[in-house]
């Protein structure tokens, strides 16, 4: 039968997970439950729940620095930020819209899983933004890294190995963040009714000017006509020049309107969380690709099968949405990437067939090697999380 703990400090849990390795028995580390569906399902004999080891500990505007517990919601996090006109650099996507989840997603999780968004581009990743980070190992250890200072992180660089491990070297108990101030004013140049290669193009010109583009995305099956988007934020003067500068330019000649306010708000976060793909059981995958090949990419899938796209970052993320036909057809979808050095991701999927298929794209052999010695050095006996990220743990 499997067991909820719900510890509220960091002491707790180091307890905890030494019980756990003694009696040999997995642990299962959940935040807000937002991203359940996320890699393979595990079967464990307790559930560690971070929800009450919440709690900012330490905000320093004027250094641009944010300190959390990892049970902290996101929503308080950013509200926190608003507040002094400071935002999260990476947009962290909320996954709610494509599993149907509830609850709050945690900024533990956000770590634990390297969740980015539209500003990736820009802002970077997760774990660019990502300065310190304390977590438990599988040892029941309490171990730290990185600093609450931007310039505080030296020797082996845990935070950045921590960040994107879904829980299977740790349990995260804090993080500290180097954070920006918000823009004056955000716009969106959309351009309507072009096909993906031609949208690749445009974005592609586009995040190769001057004009520092926080947003490049292509929405084929948008609502009344394949949908363009371009995001220029900063002062009102900037934004306004860019945008004419950018009709002038990259999108010369083709059916252009600008989008602002609630509705330039609605469309990014709609892009950021693949809200198209909502409301549906189909399963979902997430490509890396050069934004270049992304056309052909569509165009091979396509012969192959009904699927639906969103195209971020340019191109170089591809959101795809097919039935889940023989475990998803993973290994045709990677074949089709391995011609052009990509990889993919099944971010949403039944549990059958998430035990199955690989819900991460397969590590070369010695990469795999080397992540299976570093799990064993942080988590020896195997009780965090096993088996989220690889079907089956290298013996």
């Amino acid at each position: 039968m499997n067991k909820s703990a719900a510890p509220v400090s960091e002491g707790e849990i180091a307890e905890i997970i030494k019980q756990a390795k003694a009696q040999l028995k997995p642990v299962e580390i959940k935040g807000g439950g937002t991203r359940d569906g996320l890699g393979c399902p595990v079967k464990t004999a307790t559930t560690l729940s971070l929800a009450k080891l919440n709690g900012i500990t330490l905000y320093e505007p004027g250094a641009l620095t944010l300190v959390a517990k990892a049970g902290t919601t996101l929503k308080a996090v950013e509200k926190t930020l608003r507040a002094k006109n400071q935002r999260l650099a990476f947009e962290p996507m909320d996954h709610r819209a494509l599993y149907g989840t509830k609850g709050e997603p945690t900024i533990g999780g956000v770590v634990a899983c390297n969740i980015s968004g539209s500003r990736r581009i820009q802002g970077g990743a997760c774990r660019d933004s990502l300065i310190g980070v304390r977590f438990v190992d599988g040892n029941g250890d309490i171990l730290k890294n990185g600093g609450r200072v931007m310039k505080n992180v030296t020797g082996l660089d845990l935070v950045k190995l921590l960040c994107g491990s879904h829980g299977t070297l740790g349990v995260i108990t804090e993080v500290a963040f180097k954070v920006l101030p918000a823009p004056e004013r955000e716009a969106t140049l959309a351009i309507a009714n072009l096909n993906t290669s031609q949208a690749i193009d445009v974005l592609s010109a586009a995040l190769g000017s001057p004009f520092e583009i926080t947003g490049a995305a292509h929405l084929p099956h948008n609502k009344g006509g394949a949908l363009t988007a371009l995001r220029v934020e900063g002062f009102d003067s900037q934004v306004e020049y860019r945008l004419s500068r950018l009709r002038k330019g990259v999108a010369a000649g083709l059916e252009t309107r600008i989008i602002k306010g609630s509705q330039h708000d609605k469309l990014w976060r709609s892009i950021r969380d693949v809200e198209p793909f909502k409301n549906t059981s189909r399963c979902v995958w997430r490509l890396s690709v050069k934004p270049g090949d992304a056309p052909a990419i569509q165009q091979q899938i396509s012969t192959m099968f009904d699927a639906k796209y969103v195209f971020d970052w340019g191109g170089g993320l591809i959101w795809i949405e097919i039935d889940d036909i023989e475990n998803a057809r993973a290994n045709e979808i990677r074949k089709i990437l391995s011609n052009f050095g990509g990889h993919a991701t099944l971010v949403r999927a039944p549990a059958k067939t998430r035990l199955k298929v690989p819900v991460f794209q397969p590590a070369a052999p010695g990469i795999a090697a080397l992540s299976s010695s570093i799990r064993k050095k942080f988590d020896p006996v195997g009780i965090l999380n096993p088996g989220r990220m690889v079907v089956r743990e290298p013996a």
